[in-house]
């Protein structure tokens, strides 16, 4: 046990300690160490090598792009649903970002996916993708069916 004064009172009390892996810990000192065990850093990089790891933990964005005039950049607005704290409503909030462009290929209007990469500029951290078609959209060229394209009666007798 470590001896302390207690208050300035000249009392010596004993002050608790904790024996943590090899070390004590003395709390009433300012000390925090812990030591990790021997058997955790030996582990670490056995199974795996971790300049082969990459973390994709940020989800990607969908949005419209809003403005393309300036080189490389694309201003992308992002729009969600979100209940309001009052009202309890599903509410749009929107948000636009700033997302490079390599080959400045995308327009006003076009949809696109942003996917997060490293610090372009103070401004820019997303990738602009090109957003893949989905399977069930529905068809814009439909052909007009056969019952339409038929005379009406009213109009056949009269002429």
């Amino acid at each position: 046990m470590v001896m302390a004064m207690a208050m300035g009172l000249g009392l010596k009390m004993p002050v608790p300690t904790i024996t943590i892996g090899t070390g004590q810990c003395s709390f009433l000192r300012g000390s925090t160490h812990f030591s990790t065990p021997n058997s955790a850093i030996s582990n670490i990089g056995s199974t795996c090598n971790p300049s082969q790891l990459t973390v994709r933990a940020m989800k990607k964005l969908q949005g419209k792009v809003v403005c393309s005039t300036n080189d490389k950049t694309v201003k992308v607005e992002v729009v969600r649903l979100a209940i309001h704290p009052k009202y309890k409503k599903r509410v749009r909030k929107r948000k636009k970002y700033q997302a490079h462009d390599p080959d400045n290929k995308f327009k006003v209007g076009d949809l696109v996916e942003l996917e997060k990469c490293r610090p372009i500029s103070k401004t820019k951290t997303f990738l602009a993708l090109l957003v893949p078609p989905r399977a069930n959209s529905p068809k814009k060229n439909k052909t007009a069916p056969e019952e339409l394209s038929l005379l009406l009666e009213s109009s056949a007798t009269l002429s």
